[in-house]
């Protein structure tokens, strides 16, 4: 007899049903597992948001919601729960509330405010690691291993209109000048969640990939959306103002392509974008569940068309996206069509590139991982 079913003869069994938290993991077979999702509470509707989008089901005569999936067992993403009209993100640790965390799940997930924008604020989610979940060998501190060096300078932007941060960050034990920059987007999420300053650090000190610095790129979420993408603007601001500064900073090379543009969702949309545009500034791109679906003027997946009408340039691509981004977004496009659509638009034009699928969804907990991984594929130590 299944869990609903032993539930629904016997709400009792709740206590014991749940004694090693939740959501409850079954066998199903070799590669899935089956996932239950339950919450006691009384609401008028309940869903689970984000890394999985479902409705639960209330059991008659009980206050016990549950929806059932059958996922990859090698599934990490994260995931909330929501009731009502309301889908925010919780904002707290309380387990309560129009959207919280899961109450019976110890992990979590913090996305702190950024102290660099006002308008920010910490949020939380529930993580969902499955057993056979990949393990995350270049995050986390190492033996040996010194932490970098970072700076905060404040730019005023004359192509965005207005003063922007950067975080300027350097591996322990490297020259102070003359190496090529990492330029990230989204700059507080990818050093605090993300954990980029860590990964960039162990893999340099390992020797895995050539020393680089990393330039943290903050744009406020105020004006994100119209910031961050394939804008001229964002091109200007990288290439007149961010990447001058750094040369005159850090000694950073502006020419030859030996720097690297990275970023995800929208951010991996701008790499691709700045390393087409610019490929005698940035040799390679990294791109996390780029949002491809974007055009100007409405113009769905504009780049994309982009890669096929223009000559090639001497530029390498990493690219991953979540096997479970199939939920229609902006213009009836998928996450996962919209990827598969430019990695085939740049192998086809004979891009150096480096595809992956990964089992999960738009999430920071899968992007961290899989940094390493673009790293990996775009810096390949010389000869």
């Amino acid at each position: 007899m299944g869990i609903i079913d032993r539930l629904r003869t016997d709400p009792g069994l709740w206590k014991e049903i749940t004694a090693d938290g939740t959501p409850v993991v079954e066998p199903w077979d070799d590669d899935h597992v089956l996932v239950t999702f339950l919450w006691r509470g009384e609401a008028t509707g309940t869903r689970v948001c984000w890394g999985v989008w479902a409705d639960l089901t209330r059991l008659p005569g009980t206050d016990i919601w549950h929806v059932s999936r059958v996922m990859p067992a090698d599934t990490r993403t994260v995931y909330y729960l929501a009731h009502g009209d309301g889908d925010a993100m919780p904002r707290d640790l309380s387990g309560a509330g129009a959207a919280h965390i899961d109450p019976g799940n110890p992990r979590r997930q913090h996305f702190p405010a950024d102290p660099l924008d006002p308008t920010d604020h910490d949020v939380w989610a529930s993580v969902l690691e499955l057993p056979a979940a990949p393990p995350e060998p270049w995050t986390g501190s190492r033996p040996g291993v010194t932490p970098g060096t970072r700076e905060t300078h404040t730019l005023h932007s004359a192509a965005l209109g207005g003063d922007r941060h950067i975080v300027l960050h350097r591996p322990a034990g490297v020259p102070a000048t003359g190496l090529p920059s990492l330029v990230v987007f989204d700059g507080h999420n990818s050093r605090e969640v993300l954990r980029v300053p860590e990964t960039l650090d162990n893999l340099v000190a390992a020797g895995r990939i050539p020393a680089c610095t990393a330039i943290f790129v903050h744009l406020p979420d105020a004006t994100r959306d119209d910031e961050l993408g394939a804008v001229p603007a964002l091109r200007d601001f990288i290439a007149s103002e961010v990447m001058p500064f750094a040369r005159t900073t850090w000694g950073t090379p502006d020419t030859g392509g030996r720097n690297v543009v990275a970023g995800a969702s929208r951010g991996g949309l701008a790499a691709a974008y700045l390393a087409l545009e610019l490929p005698e500034l940035f040799g390679a791109a990294i791109c996390q569940s780029g949002s491809f679906w974007w055009g100007p003027d409405g113009e769905p997946e504009w780049l994309t068309r982009q890669v096929t009408a223009r000559p090639p340039v001497d530029v390498r691509f990493y690219l991953d996206v979540g096997a479970a981004e199939t939920t229609p977004g902006p213009n009836g496009l998928t996450q996962i069509d919209v990827n598969r659509r430019m990695r085939d638009a740049l192998l086809a034009r004979g891009y150096d590139l480096h595809y992956a699928e990964y089992a999960g969804s738009h999430d920071y907990v899968n992007w961290r991982r899989t940094f390493a991984d673009g790293l990996l594929a775009v810096r390949r130590p010389a000869g």
